[in-house]
C-alpha cells in the first residue's frame, strides 16, 4: 500500500455570495479577486502541510496543474515541486500535472523533470496529464488535437530520457532537429510515469498498453471508479494478456478524520460544499469542448448513477457515493478498508485540505490519519 498526501492548493476566499455573481471559478473569474499578500500566506501554509506529510510517514506528496482558476493555485506544478525538493529529504514527489497537450515545447517538460529528479536524488514521479477540457481554452489549443498532442509529447519525452542524444524527433505536432537533454534524469531508465484519468476509454486502453499506474479522478461515486478499474483489468487481460497488479491502481479520496463522527462532519462539511459549489463551479461547455472526448466516452459519464460532485444536494449523497470518507479514526479505517478490498487498488491518494479548510484543521486531519488510520491499513494491505 502506497500513501500519497495530495494537494489542490485552492483559493479559499471566495465570498458567501459568489454563486450569485459569477458563473465560474475557472477561466472567466476576474483575477482582481486574488490578493497576492493572502496568496503568499497560503503558499507557505500549503507547502508546510506537504512537508509535514514526510514527517508523518506518507510515501509521497502530490501536486497538480490547472490554469486561470480559483480551484487550484498551481499553474506550474514543477515550481511547487522544486520548493518541495528542499523542504523534504525522503518522500517521493508526485507531479500529477504537466498537461502535455498545452505545450508547444514538451522538450521543456523533459528537461525540467530531469532537473527535478537529479535535484531530489531520484524522488520524482512524473504524472503525464491529458488535461481537462477547460484547459484547452486557457492556452487556445484545439481540443480535437488534445490526445494526438498528448501521445506524441509523451513519446518525445520518454525518448529524450532514454535515447542517447542528439537525435532528430519528427512527428505530426512536434519537430525537434536536436533532442539532447542535459541533464539526464537520475532514475533509470526514467522516472516512474503515472497517468490520471476520468474514465475515458481512450486513456484506459492507452494506460493498459503501457502498464502505467492509473489514478482515477475524484468527485464521482466510488462505484464509477471501480468500473474504471474493471475496464482497465478487462482490456489488459483480454487484449494484452496480463493481470493488472494492485500497485497500478490509485484511489484519490477526500479524507477527514476527527475525534468523533459528529465532530468530523461538523468540521469538514462547510469546506466540502465550498469545493463542490464554488471551486468546481463552471459552465458545462467549459468542461466538454467539442472533440476533447470521444462520443463513446462522453456518453459513459452521463446519467444519474454517475453524478458529479457539483450536482450533489445532501450529505447523505456524499456518504452513499463515498465522495469523501469522513469520521472518527475507526469509521474512516472501516470505510477505507472496504473500498480497498472491493477495488483492489494499492495507491491511496489522500486529499486532506479541501476547499476553504484552514491550516490548523488540515494538519490535524493529516496527523490523525497518519497515526490512527494509515498504520492499520498498511498492516492489512502490506
Amino acid at each position: 500500500m502506497f500513501f500519497v498526501c495530495f494537494h489542490f492548493m485552492p483559493w479559499p476566499h471566495l465570498s458567501a455570495h459568489f454563486e450569485q455573481h459569477y458563473e465560474s471559478a475557472w477561466l472567466t473569474l476576474p483575477n482582481s479577486l486574488y490578493d497576492p499578500a493572502r496568496g503568499r500566506v497560503l503558499y507557505n501554509e500549503y507547502l508546510d502541510q506537504l512537508a509535514l506529510a514526510e514527517t508523518l510517514g506518507f510515501d509521497a506528496v502530490g501536486v497538480n496543474e490547472h490554469h486561470q482558476t480559483a480551484y487550484g493555485l498551481m499553474p506550474s506544478p514543477n515550481i511547487i515541486a522544486a520548493s518541495l525538493v528542499h523542504r523534504t529529504s525522503r518522500v517521493k514527489i508526485l507531479i500529477l500535472g504537466n498537461a502535455l497537450p498545452l505545450y508547444d515545447h514538451p522538450l521543456r517538460v523533459a528537461e525540467e523533470l530531469a532537473m527535478l529528479d537529479v535535484l531530489s536524488g531520484g524522488r520524482i514521479i512524473a504524472g503525464m496529464v491529458v488535461g481537462l477540457g477547460v484547459e484547452a481554452y486557457t492556452y487556445e489549443v484545439n481540443p480535437t488535437f488534445f490526445r494526438e498532442r498528448y501521445r506524441e509529447a509523451h513519446d518525445l519525452i520518454v525518448e529524450a530520457w532514454t535515447r542517447p542524444g542528439p537525435f532528430h524527433f519528427e512527428g505530426k505536432h512536434y519537430d525537434f532537429r536536436f533532442v539532447n537533454v542535459w541533464p539526464r534524469p537520475l532514475q533509470q531508465p526514467h522516472p516512474p510515469i503515472w497517468i490520471p484519468g476520468s474514465g475515458s476509454l481512450e486513456t484506459i486502453r492507452w494506460v493498459a498498453e503501457r502498464r502505467y499506474p492509473f489514478i482515477a479522478l475524484p468527485f464521482s461515486p466510488y462505484q464509477v471508479m471501480q468500473e474504471h478499474y474493471e475496464l482497465l483489468r478487462e482490456h489488459a487481460a483480454s487484449k494484452l494478456g496480463y493481470e493488472v497488479p494492485r500497485e497500478q491502481l490509485g484511489w484519490p479520496v477526500l479524507v477527514y478524520v476527527a475525534e468523533t463522527d459528529a465532530q468530523a462532519r461538523a468540521e469538514f462539511e462547510p469546506h466540502f460544499w465550498y469545493l463542490a459549489k464554488k471551486g468546481l463551479r463552471m459552465p458545462r461547455e467549459f468542461m466538454h469542448p467539442p472533440g476533447h472526448t470521444s462520443v463513446e466516452s462522453l456518453m459513459r459519464v452521463a446519467g444519474p448513477k454517475r453524478k458529479f460532485v457539483t450536482a450533489l444536494t445532501s450529505w447523505s449523497e456524499v456518504e452513499d457515493g463515498m465522495y469523501a470518507v469522513v469520521g472518527s479514526p475507526a469509521t474512516v479505517r472501516d470505510r477505507m478498508r472496504e473500498v480497498l478490498k472491493q477495488t483492489g487498488c494499492g495507491i491511496v491518494q489522500g486529499i486532506f485540505q479541501v476547499g476553504s479548510m484552514p491550516h490548523e484543521l488540515a494538519t490535524k486531519n493529516m496527523t490523525l490519519f497518519a497515526r490512527e488510520v494509515m498504520p492499520a491499513l498498511r498492516a492489512e494491505f502490506p
